[in-house]
């Protein structure tokens, strides 16, 4: 990877909760599927064994990418933000667009986004237009519905 993968110190908790359950649990119980169902004979027509064998990859793939998004993981604190006037890493923002709509959005790392949640990626375009925004501060943002002017209210971030 050529960026480091910010990420909140959560967030990477649940990385590594994934990996060591796929690790540690999942990823044992289907090789003891698998080797009980290859010793019952012919495999071409062993369900357990061919979809086993399918789990296994997709558990091996999962980990491999794991494993690359840990490693290249910078665990971000939010809180240790010493600069809270701008928009960082980990700030929870209030905008209001041209229509006086508000809305409130929160910047962790990519691998925790989840829009529904008001979470959005470091990378997503709105996160790169406010990087360094501070109160006051309109950014226009190109999204895929159009673009869009949003003036920042507040900023803060957790204690």
């Amino acid at each position: 990877m050529d960026q480091p993968n910010y990420i909140t110190l959560a967030g990477y908790a649940v990385l590594r909760r994934e990996y060591d359950q796929l690790l540690g649990e999942e990823r044992p119980r289907i090789v003891d599927v698998v080797s009980w169902a290859a010793g019952n004979g012919d495999r071409s027509e062993n369900g357990d064994y061919i979809y086993g064998r399918k789990r296994l990859r997709e558990i091996d793939r999962r980990l491999g990418w794991l494993s690359r998004r840990m490693k290249a993981a910078r665990v971000i604190d939010p809180a240790a933000q010493i600069d809270r006037s701008r928009v960082f890493f980990g700030a929870t923002v209030t905008l209001v667009d041209a229509d006086e709509a508000e809305r409130t959005v929160t910047l962790v790392g990519d691998d925790e986004a989840d829009a529904s949640a008001g979470r959005i990626g470091w990378s997503a375009p709105l996160a790169r237009a406010l990087r360094g925004a501070g109160i006051g501060d309109s950014r226009r943002v190109t999204l895929p519905a159009g673009t869009r002017e949003y003036e920042v209210l507040a900023i803060r971030y957790p204690d």
